[in-house]
């Protein structure tokens, strides 16, 4: 009876002695916890559905990333907890990784420093670049529990959709001249040049950092990893055919200088022929214009009776006899 009482007295001290020393906890002011008790979390009311991180799944996508709301304890302490209760804590600060990074291969992306992908040219380039992401504090249970390895998921996503926007990037089209003065007022449509893939997407890193933040933004609802920002920085097409890239920049270049050249001489020259028409339309009105004020007077004379007109003419002779020096006659046989 002794032999089991202090059996007894044992289990209680060790029970109490484990509880006591694992039993308390406290959480860092950069991660968060999640306490499961038999192995089940503490869950809240609804999923991620509800939750407005879900808003760019689609429907289909939504029947397979509908994760439960866990119950999320927060930075400080001390906690405590049963022996049959785990605590899983997480870093939610934020982190960087280089987008040639593959978690599961080492030596993939040449050694996880260059990111390959192909242009609509058909030409491999090499991209290097950052990534910062954070653990979404929203969906602990796609990253504690529902996905293996949440990162390598997040990655594969990630270099999926750069390799489909390398591969079909479009940048707007470049326009030599907006507009050209004509001589109705109108205008020409402006002249297109076509650009080369990879020049495009070298002029529009800030674009295509902006398209992969807004096709990244489910990401959280996936894999319950946030990705806030995708730093592009450079985009590196193959030393053997970078000289041909050079020429080929080149002459594009000199296309666009000449039709730039062109097209301002013809403005020029539009503009020019404009003017000159609107001085010789004021020549010509300011030459109408006593002509017409002539005939409105004469016309106002006949009104006055029929001995005004052959009076006005007497008038402008006698005008014209006081300026003159020599006076011919015409005599009648």
């Amino acid at each position: 009876m002794e032999i089991v009482l202090g059996a007894l007295l044992g289990f209680a001290a060790y029970f109490v002695v484990r509880a006591i020393l694992t039993g308390i906890y406290t959480v860092d002011q950069n991660e968060r916890a999640v306490l499961t008790t038999f192995g089940r979390a503490e869950r809240l009311e609804g999923t991620t559905l509800n939750d407005p991180i879900s808003e760019g799944l689609t429907d289909e996508e939504k029947q397979r990333y509908a994760y439960p709301q866990l119950r999320v304890i927060g930075p400080g302490g001390p906690y405590f907890k049963m022996p049959w209760q785990r605590v899983y804590k997480v870093s939610v600060a934020t982190q960087t990784l280089n987008i040639a990074f593959d978690p599961e291969s080492p030596s993939a992306n040449n050694n996880n420093t260059v990111l390959e992908a192909v242009t609509k040219d058909q030409l491999n380039t090499g991209l290097t670049g950052q990534l910062r992401y954070t653990l979404s504090e929203r969906n602990l249970y796609a990253t504690v529990f529902a996905v293996k390895n949440p990162i390598a998921h997040v990655m594969g996503y990630f270099v999926s959709i750069l390799r489909e926007r390398i591969a079909n990037f479009d940048a707007p089209p470049l326009a030599v001249t907006t507009t050209s003065a004509v001589p109705d007022g109108g205008s020409v449509e402006p002249t297109v040049v076509q650009g080369i893939s990879i020049n495009d997407l070298r002029k529009n890193l800030r674009e295509l950092n902006e398209q992969m933040d807004q096709e990244c933004a489910s990401s959280a609802a996936r894999y319950g990893i946030r990705l806030d920002a995708a730093l592009i920085t450079s985009i590196d097409p193959p030393i053997d055919v970078e000289s041909a890239l050079a020429a080929i920049n080149t002459a594009h270049n000199e296309v666009s200088s000449q039709i730039s050249v062109a097209q301002a001489s013809a403005d020029q020259r539009i503009v020019q022929s404009k003017r000159a028409v609107q001085i010789e339309t004021l020549k010509a009105q300011a030459e109408v214009e006593p002509l017409n004020w002539l005939a409105a007077q004469l016309t106002e004379l006949r009104k006055n009776g029929p001995d005004a007109l052959p009076l006005y003419l007497r008038n402008i002779r006698l005008a014209l006899y006081a300026r003159a020096s020599h006076i011919i006659l015409e005599m009648k046989k």
